[in-house]
This record gives C-alpha cells, sequence and structure tokens, in this order.
C-alpha cells in the first residue's frame, strides 16, 4: 500500500515537472519569436503569431 502511493506520487510530480518545462519551452518559443528583430525570425512566424493574437506591428 505504502510503495503504491508513492508511485502515484512520484508520477504526479513528474507529470507536473513536464507540464511545467513544456509550457516555459512554448511560451519561450512564442515570445522569442515575438521580440526578435530579425526580418527572417519575423517573417517565419508573422502568420502563427496573428493566430494566436500576439502583437508584432
Amino acid at each position: 500500500m505504502i510503495s503504491t502511493s508513492t508511485s502515484q506520487i512520484s508520477t504526479q510530480t513528474n507529470a507536473r515537472t513536464l507540464a511545467v518545462f513544456v509550457f516555459l519551452i512554448g511560451a519561450g518559443l512564442v515570445f522569442l519569436t515575438g521580440f526578435a528583430h530579425s526580418t527572417t525570425l519575423h517573417n517565419a512566424a508573422h502568420d502563427s503569431r496573428h493566430a494566436l493574437s500576439f502583437p508584432c506591428h
């Protein structure tokens, strides 16, 4: 019984850690491309930023 609850807590902790990590990577990509000064990066992410309502003009 103790090993089962410990295993469940460990799995939940790993899932939360992974979710936070993935969110931070995704948010970083959106904002780094959003504030990029490079024309190539701007043009590559232009349509996706507008689709996400991220202003770029």
